[in-house]
């Protein structure tokens, strides 16, 4: 699947009327998502150590709540409130499952605080714990410790969307429970309420299934590529067991998450077939996968794959109450069922004439055997090739939002989960000290302005829309602190866009409520992402270079918040110069810069340039164009499995060759490069054949550099080392010609695409003295 000022809270007159929230400044500046309705009223109510958690109905769901609402505050905000069972409290915070709550729609709550106290009310369980979800954010409105005033006002809320998801892959890379279940603490914050589980896929087979111990003993282990080496580690995997599943979806249903299990077929099956070849189609073990993509290894056709495909869902069912099963069903190449006489055979038997109705066949007989079950198929778009898909299966649109649309026009339910724009593998920025992933750059308001229904769709038809979900695919994201990079804030937005009514959208409004936020992560431990508030110091390098003077702007992707620098090199804070107009500077110069929130925290760390000829000279291979011909692009980490953030490489698995941007030559005498070697670990099945393979006149190739175009002068011809006697991280060096005036350079490598991958790690041009 590789596929505007600060917020201020306004006391306003409560009239007696409940008034739908028409703007974010009457809002407290500490929620997300936005309620459907809220308004202000006079006074306040202070919880402090004093003030009681009242569970007011016997319900066991109702005090699950209060102990989590308590315990939540104890660690975040050092507020320790005790549970008052007998009702009597005289500050208290009363919880209250009510049949005639004032909200009837599902999940939904209402919220008023008053100069007495605080009282939450829901009709159901799930609304119970989101309202009391939102007092948590009322309470934790910034930093501090301690008591906390509440505003008083009143909240009416239930959720745009019943399905609120997010994808998290276990399957590429392996999570422990504890990391699972962190993950699910945090969607619950955020009021979503699906977590889609990737347990299988061609790199590994997570669960335990009892009925089949080898899927687990063989398919939940792989040898990675220079196993042993270079911190790559001689055996990867791991699996979850019967009971840590158990564990992790009760956990998820305390916290009113479902989790839907996913289990990739009739593709993405190698780690399957590697533990039992007998149902692949050619009857051959592979080795589970140690390349991302698109793998050939498919499912066989014949009754004794589907009984134990049936065997295992049985076993996925008595362990995940979900309703919806995920079958994936997507990117599954027909080459092995096109060379299978069997396959074939079958094919004519069924009077089924391609391979993709034969597709839709596979996936008919699994939904068919799930609603047998009391279960709901659901897939990925690819599902809607062929005519037997149950009536009742849901599809999940990756492929942008066409399949979606496909889908609600033939009558299926849909769950909007479109690519790039929710594939949370994505980078969030395109700074330099950004982690691995994939390229181009999804950030946090392309998340928050994504439209989830489409606008072709008519009021019925839009109804078939159950709602949104982001994806975290871990091919290149192999640490929970990385996905947490990947994930944070942009779950804020994802959150905002499936539980907030669409006539709220107020992106100015949810940067003004995010760093609330942002002081909640940290609190917790959250690894989240800087880079929308991240500050980018930019000039023109010629001009600098030319006349050994600086226009430095700075700014930030989000444009909020304001940012603060110095030139002496040391950390910014409020106190420094505000940045409100170009800087000009005469090199050399240091240029260290932070943005702000309006309390004087920092949104991001800062960042340092400096400026003086040599560094404007050199750029990180990340910073270099792709050649014209391929836009795809990875940033990677030196091994597959590698758990640090940096150094992080530019990749393009199709073509190695990059553009050094126009810069005056006048002087520069030599290239200097930090180069890098790479397994080239990625499956491209039918675009293998659009690698480009390039003549080279070493054995193991060279690093080219030409003038002005990729196929102008010959600058330098640097002889690559042989991979096996050298180190992975290695240094070229060339003389280059003098020129004048300024020159892009097209670096290219003409390694042999049957081995390795190499990279760029600094480019940096020698002037003389």
């Amino acid at each position: 699947m590789t596929r505007r000022p600060p917020l201020v809270a306004c006391a306003c007159l409560w009239l007696g009327l409940l008034l739908p929230l028409h703007a974010a400044a009457v809002a407290p500046s500490a929620l997300i998502p936005l309620p459907a309705q809220l308004s202000m009223a006079q006074g306040r109510f202070q919880v402090d150590a004093d003030t009681r958690i009242v569970p007011a109905d016997a319900s066991a769901a109702t005090r699950g709540t209060a102990e989590y609402l308590a315990a939540l505050l104890a660690r975040t905000r050092g507020l320790r409130l005790r549970i008052d069972d007998g009702g009597k409290a005289a500050s208290a915070i009363v919880l209250q499952r009510d049949p005639q709550a004032p909200v009837a729609a599902a999940e939904g709550y209402a919220l008023s605080v008053t100069p007495q106290g605080i009282r939450i009310e829901a009709r159901d369980d799930a609304g119970l714990f989101h309202g009391a979800v939102t007092l948590y954010q009322l309470l934790t409105p910034d930093a501090k410790q301690g008591a906390v005033d509440v505003p008083a006002l009143t909240i009416r809320d239930w959720p745009r969307f019943a399905w609120r998801g997010l994808m998290l892959d276990s399957a590429r890379h392996f999570q422990s429970v504890a990391d699972v279940e962190k993950l699910i603490d945090q969607m619950a914050q955020h009021k979503l309420d699906v977590l889609h589980w990737h347990l299988t896929d061609d790199q590994g087979w997570r669960i335990q299934i009892k009925r089949y111990p080898e899927l687990t003993k063989i398919g939940a282990w792989r040898t990675p590529p220079d196993a042993g080496h270079d911190g790559e580690p001689k055996r990867y995997g791991g699996f979850y067991t019967q009971a840590q599943i158990r564990q992790v979806v009760a956990y998820a249903a305390a916290r009113h998450v479902t989790i839907v299990p996913e289990l990739d077929m009739p593709g993405h099956a190698q780690a399957a077939v590697a533990s039992y070849p007998r149902i692949g189609v050619t009857g051959r073990r592979p080795q589970v996968s140690v390349d991302s993509g698109i793998n050939p290894w498919l499912y066989n056709v014949d009754d004794d794959t589907f009984t134990f495909i049936d065997n295992v869902l049985d076993e996925v069912m008595a362990l995940f109450p979900s309703k919806y099963i995920h079958v994936g069903g997507d990117e599954a190449i027909k080459d092995q069922w096109q060379a299978s006489p069997t396959v074939q055979a079958k094919m004519r038997a069924l009077g089924i004439t391609s391979e993709d109705a034969l597709q839709g066949w596979f996936i008919g007989r699994i939904g068919r055997y799930l609603e047998k079950h009391g279960r709901k198929l659901i897939g990925w778009d690819e599902i809607l090739e062929g005519d037997n898909l149950p009536a009742d299966a849901t599809v999940m649109s990756w492929r942008g939002i066409d399949g979606g649309i496909k889908a609600a026009l033939l009558g299926h339910d849909v769950v909007m989960s479109p690519s790039p724009g929710l594939y949370f593998d994505h980078v969030q920025g395109d700074l330099a000290d950004e982690y691995a992933g994939r390229l181009g750059v999804e950030s946090l308001q392309d998340v928050y302005d994504l439209q989830v229904v489409p606008d072709v769709l008519n009021a019925t038809q839009a109804k078939h829309v159950l709602g949104v979900q982001a994806n975290v695919w871990t091919e290149h994201i192999p640490s929970m602190a990385h996905v947490e990079h990947m994930v944070f804030p942009r779950l804020d937005a994802l959150a905002e866009l499936a539980w907030s009514p669409a006539a709220r959208h107020d992106w100015p409004g949810f940067l003004a409520r995010l760093p609330a936020q942002l002081a909640r992560y940290r609190a917790q431990h959250v690894n989240y992402a800087d880079s929308a508030f991240a500050v980018d110091i930019a000039t023109d390098r010629n001009v600098a270079l030319a006349t050994g003077k600086a226009t430095v702007t700075l700014s930030d992707q989000a444009g909020f918040g304001a940012i603060h620098y110095t030139l002496d090199g040391s950390a910014p804070t409020p106190a420094s110069p505000r940045y409100d107009a170009p800087l000009n500077l005469a090199l050399p110069a240091t240029v260290r810069a932070a943005s702000f929130a309006a309390d004087g925290s920092a949104l991001a760390a800062s960042r340092q340039r400096t400026l003086d000829r040599a560094s404007l000279l050199s750029l990180p291979g990340t910073a270099l164009a792709n050649c014209p011909g391929s836009d795809f692009r990875l940033r990677v980490q030196p091994m597959p499995d590698a758990t640090s953030t940096q150094p992080v490489y530019a990749v393009n698995v199709f073509d190695s060759c990059q553009l050094f941007p126009p810069t005056l030559m006048d002087g520069v005498q030599a290239i200097h490069v930090d180069a890098v070697r790479l397994v080239r670990n990625y499956a491209l099945a039918h675009e293998q054949k659009l690698v480009v393979s390039r003549p080279h006149a070493t054995p193991f190739g060279e690093l080219v550099v030409h003038a002005d175009r990729c196929d102008g002068t010959v600058l330098a011809s640097m002889p690559l080392p042989d991979p096996a006697h050298s180190q992975r991280q290695f240094k070229l060096d060339a003389k280059l010609p003098a020129q004048a005036g300024e020159h892009t350079l097209c670096l290219v490598y003409t390694a042999p695409i049957d081995g390795p991958l190499y990279a760029l790690g600094r480019v940096s041009l020698e002037a003389g003295r």
